[in-house]
């Protein structure tokens, strides 16, 4: 079985009848999909889910798993998600997929927020490996990128996967990846990119994760708060 696997299943059992579920994007979030679709079936477990993209909706349904729409929800018994960075202190940067605003709101209205990643995702510090996303409305990206620029931010415009445009979020934002000249503290940019106008979202989740479980050379190892 491969570390995703691992840290999937292992999500999935935390799952209890009657919760609602917030369902992450990506890899190893649609294998947490396959294997709650597969607890509901044989234990006949009543979950209702709801996605953090359009994509994994589709999955989600077509796995046959209960999906409703964020619109119905305050609250959410628990979300599981990956994550591209994760620091000691369980600080995360996510946002390769570009949906962050959904993804954020799941975590923010979650009781319990469980990440799922391997050895490869943990760093010391926010921006270790990847730029860090922040989504702009479309016409104000050239200020905020200049105010990060007095920040000591350097950030350019995502462009699509076809590389023949600019990557657009499913809330019709444009996507800065931004790196810093310093190494600046989670708290310290989340801080600076809530704090400037024309961001709609950013990619770091501050004291949002309760649990990270890492899959590293098919063992299980629980990083927690405190």
């Amino acid at each position: 079985m491969n570390d995703k696997q691992i840290v999937a299943d292992h999500a999935a059992n935390q799952v209890e009848n009657n919760m609602i579920v917030g369902l992450g994007t990506g890899s190893t979030a649609n294998l947490f999909i396959e294997a709650l679709a597969r607890r509901v079936a044989d234990e006949n477990l009543n979950v209702t889910t709801v996605s953090s993209s359009y994509i994994s909706a589709i999955k989600a349904r077509d796995a046959g798993l209960c999906v409703v729409a964020i619109e119905q929800l305050v609250y959410l018994d628990l979300y599981v998600d990956g994550a591209d960075e994760v620091t000691p202190e369980l600080a995360l940067m996510k946002g390769q997929g570009s949906d962050l605003v959904r993804e954020k709101l799941l975590a923010n209205a979650s009781k319990r927020f469980l990440v799922m990643v391997d050895q490869s995702k943990l760093v010391k510090h926010i921006g270790e490996k990847f730029a860090i996303p922040v989504e702009v409305l479309p016409f104000a990206w050239q200020m905020v990128q200049q105010t990060l620029e007095k920040q000591g931010g350097h950030g350019q415009l995502r462009p699509n996967a076809k590389n023949d445009g600019l990557a657009v979020t499913s809330h019709g934002s444009l996507v800065l990846d931004v790196s810093f000249d310093a190494q600046p503290n989670a708290a310290q940019l989340n801080e600076l990119l809530n704090a400037t106008p024309g961001v709609v979202e950013h990619g770091i989740f501050h004291q949002l994760a309760d649990e990270v479980y890492v899959g590293h050379q098919g063992e299980l190892n629980i990083m927690s708060v405190g």
